[in-house]
């Protein structure tokens, strides 16, 4: 009995919720959400996110925004494997029609929204004027 309660703790990516959404289907709810859910009880404003985010799909939120007009002046390296999961994600699931600086762009937009008080409360304990 203890053994399998941890088999549930240490496996705590559902695989075919992950293929679920890369395939475009959305309508089960992982069971690990409701685990994350119980342990840590999110603000209001976390709350308000992830409702807005179980509302729009992964190719909505991702896939479709081009904010970006043209790719710009920066480069930036990512690992290997990481570039080929990005490229196949934007050549099967979103059918080539969105860049990858545009698709790596909404992420980061993402990134920064989600965890813009966090990352404004780390950065503020750290930095200290000068004078």
């Amino acid at each position: 009995m203890e053994s399998e309660n941890k088999n549930k703790d240490e496996k705590s990516i559902d695989e075919e919720y992950l293929m679920s959404i890369m395939a475009g289907n959305t309508k089960k709810e992982p069971q690990n959400q409701e685990l994350d859910s119980s342990k840590e009880k999110p603000t209001n404003k976390q709350k308000l996110k992830n409702k807005k985010s179980l509302e729009i799909t992964y190719a909505e939120q991702f896939l479709t925004h081009h904010t970006m007009t043209k790719r710009g002046d920066k480069s930036i390296y990512v690992r290997p494997e990481y570039h080929e999961r990005l490229s196949r994600i934007i050549q099967i699931v979103a059918d080539d029609q969105i860049p990858l600086y545009a698709y790596l762009d909404n992420i980061l937009a993402y990134h920064f929204e989600t965890f813009e008080k966090e990352i404004t409360d780390d950065f503020n304990s750290k930095y200290r004027p000068i004078f």
